[in-house]
């Protein structure tokens, strides 16, 4: 590691959606910012679906009043992509890419903030780490396996085979329907009753034909008790069932790193849903001078935030710590 120090005004963790939001901010505040991101630029955007589909029109996921033109009614994975990386172009914004944040110390007025790569001193912080990085487990024998994945890429992969899909949310199903078109026996396994709510719209009702024309197998109020090599065990309401099974898709759910959290101060909750302390005003946590900012301040409850309206914590962030400046 460099013993070279650089001195910020401010430096964000995380460079998706809301932290390019929030470097826009500094950079028209004229604060001098950094944006350390581990992996590539906009990383969780890059690590869904190919095919995938957003919930949100193209204007809501606009960030810096930068439009973001589309001719499809809901923008694609591959369109957001271009528009994110071609602000962070357009803008010249400052960013480490796979340079991963390790540790945040408070040094007398600064922040000390070691990355996997060098050090850095700043006045303020930004974490805008989200919360797709940590599976939530299922803690059940056989997860460990190859065959069971926490993470949905490309349908192609599972065609001709026998695939277990856990959840009822839209990964879950998008999942289940993308597989099965490709040529995949599919089995839901849904804790619940019923498919999720808040599934998309014009999602609902494919996977609801799908079920009823029996092309897609369902078993409500179950659960996944194991996975071996060559099936799976599912606990429904009559008992075991022992399916025949290639892969099990377990697209139950992310978290945010709590450790990290934890690690550079900021209090949080043992209750789900573990919100971390932050000020809803100004976005500033226990740690006075460390902001949140994103779908990392629901904690557990990855409902609450988005992209569309988690926009307005850069505005907010930023104002606020140019009040501290002034």
């Amino acid at each position: 590691m460099s013993d070279t120090i650089t001195r910020y005004d401010l430096i964000i963790v995380g460079g998706g959606p809301i932290g390019l939001a929030c470097a826009l901010e500094a950079k028209e505040a004229n604060l001098n910012y950094l944006i350390l991101e581990k992996g590539c630029l906009v990383n969780s955007l890059y690590n869904y679906p190919q095919n995938m589909t957003f919930f949100s029109s193209s204007e809501r996921l606009e960030i810096g009043d930068i439009p973001f033109v589309t001719t499809n009614p809901k923008p694609k994975r591959m369109e957001a992509l271009e528009y994110y990386r071609r602000i962070q172009q357009k803008f010249a914004l400052d960013t480490h890419l796979f340079e991963e944040v390790l540790d945040i110390k408070k040094n007398e007025a600064e922040f000390l903030v070691t990355s996997s790569k060098k050090t850095y001193y700043t006045k303020k912080v930004i974490v805008a780490t989200g919360f797709y990085d940590i599976p939530m487990l299922l803690n059940i024998p056989g997860e460990d396996l190859p065959k069971v994945r926490h993470y949905y890429d490309d349908p192609h992969y599972y065609s001709s085979q026998k695939v277990v899909v856990v959840g009822a949310s839209n990964s879950s199903i998008d999942a289940a329907l993308e597989t099965y078109r490709k040529g995949a026996q599919v089995s839901l396994v849904i804790r619940g009753s019923e498919i999720s709510p808040r599934v998309k719209y014009w999602v609902k009702p494919d996977i609801e034909n799908r079920i009823a024309a029996g092309e897609i197998d369902v078993y409500y109020n179950s659960c996944l008790t194991a996975v071996t090599p060559a099936s799976a065990q599912i606990q429904t309401p009559n008992g075991i069932v022992e399916l025949e099974n290639d892969f099990v898709l377990a697209l139950t759910g992310y978290r945010p790193n709590f450790d990290f959290l934890k690690k550079i101060g900021i209090d949080i909750p043992k209750e789900a849903p573990c919100i971390p302390s932050h000020n809803e005003d100004t976005m500033e946590t226990n740690v006075a001078g460390i902001y949140l900012a994103g779908v990392v301040c629901g904690g557990l409850n990855t409902h609450l935030w988005f992209i569309e309206n988690s926009r307005i914590h850069a505005k907010q962030i930023i104002g606020h710590i140019r009040s501290t400046f002034s």
